[in-house]
């Protein structure tokens, strides 16, 4: 007897989760709020650990293809000065596949041809979940309900789960971590710009090359809580328009400024699993950004959970292969947002600086790529 599998929401996560699951024999349903699929978002990077996982999918060739391998880059200070650098090629030496860039939503597509036909309901509002497996979706327009009991259900629906609150109403709410953040994509780059972050005192900027020529960047702001939007660009440019070249280049060529008030799960869940439901993704362990993880961690939760889901314990098995590590890149993710971007003291930043420059680069290279060797179950 096929067994079924509802997965709520129809981001990397939940599209990953469905693709695994269903090359294990299931029978998947994504089930995506959004009436209608549109490119959204900027860029992300690709660690070892998260490329592993879209091999086990077995799309990783294409996303390779469409991606950018990490090119010679480091940590600058905002007049151009470096603090570190690390020569392209060392990260694919020392976990045997280079890190790519590749904007997100280019990697949505690819998740999205690799769905079976049928698979992926739009506009389908998920208003009540259960133990038991059964999800009451409101159908678009009619306004009508309708309920099914699923062998599985995946919560795979971002920071602000509405799985996460109909089922752990006691989990604390996501936490404003006190920095503001703003994306970019370019339409074009004239020259091929240096990967890597700037910092300054509570602020930073990060440059990633993507294959068709554009290039993906953010930058990072401390800010207090409520501050209204507004010019998003002209904001970002008062900020960071004197800082080195290329990135004045970089935000006066970008035309969709997009902002996002960071936060994170800071306290962690005691379980991802009730009954025949498992959380995965940011509705489980959303991260900040600093250790560039989130949607790494997000394919491995897919990858484990289609390997594991058929066995009699096989939410729980899931429950203690994924929560302790994916809660320790959690709190590592936060460490480094402390000690980098959010750090604002100049006594400290300036000890930070000093530290960073006689590092040598292998040896932070090993502490950072530590969270990216990691090595998924196969599927087959």
């Amino acid at each position: 007897m096929t067994r079924t599998a509802v997965i709520v929401g129809g981001g990397i996560g939940g599209l990953a989760a469905a693709i695994g699951l269903h090359r294990t024999g299931w029978e998947v349903t994504v089930l995506e709020r959004v009436g209608a699929l549109r490119p959204v978002g900027a860029g992300l990077v690709l660690q070892a650990n998260g490329l592993r996982c879209l091999d086990a999918l077995g799309v990783g060739t294409r996303v390779r293809s469409d991606g950018y391998e990490d090119v010679t880059g480091g940590t600058r200070l905002p007049d151009g000065r470096w603090l570190a650098r690390i020569s392209a090629g060392e990260l694919e030496q020392a976990l045997g596949t280079p890190a790519i860039g590749i904007h997100r939503a280019a990697l949505h597509q690819i998740l999205l041809d690799a769905l079976p036909l049928g698979a992926l309901v739009t506009g389908a509002e998920v208003v009540r979940v259960t133990e038991d497996g059964e999800v009451t979706q409101r159908e678009p327009g009619t306004g009508r309900e309708h309920t099914v009991n699923a062998d599985l259900v995946v919560g795979a629906d971002g920071i602000r789960s509405a799985v996460r609150g109909a089922l752990w109403p006691e989990a604390a709410a996501p936490s404003y971590v006190g920095v503001t953040a703003w994306r970019g994509v370019t339409p074009v780059r004239t020259r091929d710009p240096v990967v890597g972050i700037t910092w300054d005192r509570g602020a930073e900027f990060g440059i990633v090359p993507l294959a068709d020529q554009r290039v993906y960047w953010f930058a990072a702001l401390n800010t207090a809580p409520g501050e209204p939007r507004g010019d998003e660009k002209a904001r970002v440019l008062t900020r960071f328009g004197r800082w080195h070249d290329p990135i004045p280049e970089l935000i006066e060529a970008t035309t969709d400024v997009l902002r996002d008030d960071l936060a994170c799960l800071d306290t962690p869940l005691p379980t991802y699993v009730k009954g025949r439901v498992a959380l995965l993704g940011d509705a489980a362990h959303a991260m900040v950004p600093n250790l560039g993880q989130g949607g790494n961690q997000a394919l491995e939760d897919a990858v484990v959970l289609a390997a594991v889901a058929h066995r009699r314990d096989g939410l729980q098995a899931y429950d203690r292969l994924r929560r302790p590590r994916s809660q320790r890149v959690a709190k590592a993710s936060r460490a480094v947002g402390h000690l980098g971007q959010q750090l604002s003291n100049p006594v400290a930043v300036a000890a930070r600086n000093a530290l960073v420059r006689v590092t040598p680069p292998r040896l932070a290279l090993r502490s950072m790529a530590r969270f990216a060797d990691w090595h998924p179950p196969s599927l087959d």
